[in-house]
């Protein structure tokens, strides 16, 4: 009985420390990876797709904010940006302003 409690509580916690990156060290790519369709690898486009790699994280932070918002003409990145927490918009944004 012990032994399931204790596993509940490790569960319970276990996507909270992920998230703020205690042992989720690759959520930042992982997370940027959802845009390497469009984007590029790294966000290296090579297309009509505007790159990412280097852009500054607060301009990023700012696209992204507004096509959530539905303030930001868009095809389909006001959906895919509804689906993350700002935090996440962080995480993305820092990735691809390391990225040269």
């Amino acid at each position: 009985m012990k032994s399931l409690l204790a596993l509940l509580l490790c569960l319970s916690v276990a996507p909270n420390a992920f998230a703020h990156g205690s042992g989720g060290d690759h959520l930042a790519r992982n997370l940027a990876a959802t845009c390497a369709n469009c984007h590029g690898t790294d966000g290296r486009s090579v297309g009509k797709v505007a790159p990412l790699a280097g852009k500054a994280a607060q301009e990023t932070i700012g696209k992204l904010t507004e096509f959530k918002e539905g303030k930001r003409p868009a095809t389909i990145m006001h959906q895919i940006a509804k689906g993350f927490s700002e935090e996440q918009i962080k995480l993305i944004a820092d990735y691809f302003a390391a990225q040269k």
